[in-house]
């Protein structure tokens, strides 16, 4: 059996939180400074510079950014509410599949941080950002943020 690449595992796991970050970049920039996006963008950005020195430590060169300016937001923020929920899901999902394939212990403790962040923080908000929004939607109310 191979080896798993460890380069190959950082570079998926940094390509999916700089996703992230552009998304919830780009819904902040559609809707405004609209929680709980305002504080789990800055949180993306905290797990990629993560896993950029979890790369810079084992010698492995970090990629471009790809993402920077490149996410988008749906038409309303009931859907971004939707889709982050989604994201995060997927995004513990990959976790779930990467984890068992880090040897490195350092390495591991950083990507068991960041799915626990993902479970434990990001998802729970998005689920009360979509309740939130949903409510409001049905109450025919809302704050002057469904776009421009």
């Amino acid at each position: 059996m191979a080896k798993p690449d460890i380069a190959a595992i950082l570079n998926e796991a940094l390509e999916d939180e700089r996703k992230a970050e552009a998304t919830y970049a780009a819904i902040i920039e559609r809707f405004g400074p609209v929680r709980p996006f305002i504080n789990i963008v800055d949180a993306e950005t905290r797990h990629s510079r993560a896993l950029e020195r979890q790369m810079e430590r084992l010698g492995i060169t970090i990629p471009a950014n790809l993402w920077m300016g490149q996410g988008s937001a749906p038409n309303s923020l009931t859907a971004a509410c939707e889709a982050a929920v989604v994201g995060e899901i997927e995004n513990i999902a990959l976790y779930d599949r990467l984890l068992p394939l880090v040897q490195d212990p350092t390495a591991r403790s950083v990507l068991e941080n960041l799915q626990s962040a993902s479970r434990d923080n990001h998802l729970p908000a998005f689920r009360r950002c979509l309740t939130r929004e949903q409510g409001e939607a049905t109450l025919g109310g809302g704050h002057g943020r469904r776009g421009r």
